[in-house]
């Protein structure tokens, strides 16, 4: 039986999810700016403590590695990776995107594309395309959307697109087979199946190591000078 620790803040979403064999049976989260560094380890404590479970009763802790936030997913990695020293327990990373595909997978019947979205400025998204058994359809990338994005796919494929990037590039993609999901799959309780098959696989991360998945650079933006 493995007891999981899930902890998800690639995006707003500061999400914190307890599983027991792949089922969510605990969940704290909340949708705003800036509330990782403030909430997260107040979220940890309380789910739990709501599960009436201890830390040492954890088998394992499981993150969302990105891409994403370049400041969220540092708190969420550096807090996960806290608790597996503190504990000597394992880590364990998951795909942003793919848990956010299996949340959609979850929660919809459907048999097409599955495409999630992460905002990254302007008209820019972190993407990936999954298919409805959460296989690699179109690699992770960093993608600039115009009208003619997705043209190949949707010519031959119904696509569900979710996230917030989604929602801003609803009017540019507009075709007869894109549908857009408005709910949020960023939460920590869409990691409890993929989180609970690495443990079961051994698919551990070095602790020492491990770096989220930043997809891009972190660029410092300097305020201009006066003249």
């Amino acid at each position: 039986m493995a007891t999981i620790l899930q902890i998800e803040t690639a995006t707003q979403v500061c999400s914190v999810a307890l599983s027991i064999d792949g089922k969510t049976i605990g969940l704290k989260e909340e949708i705003g700016q800036n509330l990782h560094a403030s909430n997260l380890t107040l979220f940890i404590d309380d789910v739990i403590k709501t599960a009436a479970l201890t830390y040492q009763d954890l088998d394992a802790v499981a993150v969302s590695k990105g891409p994403g936030s370049y400041t969220g997913l540092r708190i969420g990695v550096s807090t996960a990776k806290g608790l597996c020293y503190a504990l000597d327990k394992p880590l364990i990373a998951i795909e942003t995107l793919k848990m956010m595909a299996a949340g959609f997978v979850v929660e919809n019947q459907f048999s097409g594309l599955i495409c999630p979205m992460i905002d990254a400025r302007r008209m820019e998204v972190y993407t990936s395309v999954f298919d409805a058994e959460l296989n690699v359809f179109e690699n992770t990338s960093a993608k600039i959307i115009d009208e003619t994005s997705f043209a190949n796919l949707l010519a031959t494929n119904k696509i569900a697109f979710l996230g917030d990037g989604a929602a801003k590039c609803a009017d540019t993609l507009q075709h007869a087979n894109a549908s857009f999901s408005e709910a949020n799959f960023n939460s920590a309780k869409y990691m409890s199946s993929l989180a609970n098959h690495a443990f079961q696989q051994a698919d551990f991360e070095d602790v020492a190591y491990f770096e989220p998945f930043y997809l891009k650079d972190f660029v410092a933006t300097q305020p201009k000078k006066k003249i």
